[in-house]
């Protein structure tokens, strides 16, 4: 594959500091309780990771890069709705829709037919959060049992896709994947176990990394 050349990652890497910047001012404002704050630089950081991915002039495949734009645009409406009181569902729906995108997209250039020993970890996860959550979830058991399901599956189509490929990429994309597990894991802890110390930190850090790391995913060179 061709390298990038300067030109070519001047503006993604200007995206990239800013996305870091305004992740950073998320963070504080959150934990300073400064909703303002958080309503400006929450979408400001995901929106400029999906400059990131929309800067890359000769992505992968332009499927790929599609699908990977579109995943970070529902996630931006996930941002949105989480941010807002009383919208935790539409929120959840809206980052189930991006994991949709991004299973389709990791899907693209594996077989999709990994021995079955690789699915182990994932459910061996996803039945331990289960099992510590599920008395605290509620009426919400169903969408959450639903998107756990959904992000386990992302994360292994990630997995399954760098060791098929070992592409540059595919590992930035899978890095990202297990970092957006750690998020989500670190976020339904505080909702539903009750909040810890750095919460916010850990699931914003987690959940802007990896979806910067997938952005990045796209250049793949």
């Amino acid at each position: 594959m061709a390298r990038l050349n300067g030109s070519q990652l001047l503006i993604p890497l200007v995206l990239t500091v800013l996305a870091a910047i305004s992740a950073a001012l998320t963070i504080a404002a959150k934990r300073r309780g400064s909703k303002r704050g958080e309503y400006v630089f929450k979408p400001l950081t995901t929106a400029l990771i999906i400059g990131v991915a929309l800067a890359a002039d000769d992505p992968i495949s332009q499927t790929y890069h599609a699908l990977i734009v579109a995943g970070l645009v529902a996630s931006l409406a996930g941002d949105v709705f989480l941010m807002l009181p009383d919208r935790f569902v539409p929120g959840l729906l809206s980052f189930l829709v991006a994991h949709i995108f991004y299973i389709v997209a990791f899907t693209l250039e594996s077989s999709g037919q990994a021995p079955i020993w690789y699915v182990i970890p994932f459910a061996l996860y996803g039945a331990v959060m289960l099992r510590w959550l599920w008395p605290h979830l509620g009426p919400l058991r169903v969408p959450v049992l639903a998107y756990m399901g959904v992000i386990l599956i992302m994360a292994y189509q990630a997995a399954n896709r760098w060791i098929e490929t070992d592409q540059d990429g595919a590992f930035l994309a899978l890095a990202g994947a297990y970092l957006f597990v750690a998020s989500d894991s670190a976020l339904a802890v505080e909702r539903f176990r009750g909040r810890f110390r750095g919460a916010d930190f850990w699931v914003l850090s987690t959940y802007f990394a990896a979806q910067l790391l997938i952005a990045w995913s796209v250049y793949a060179r």
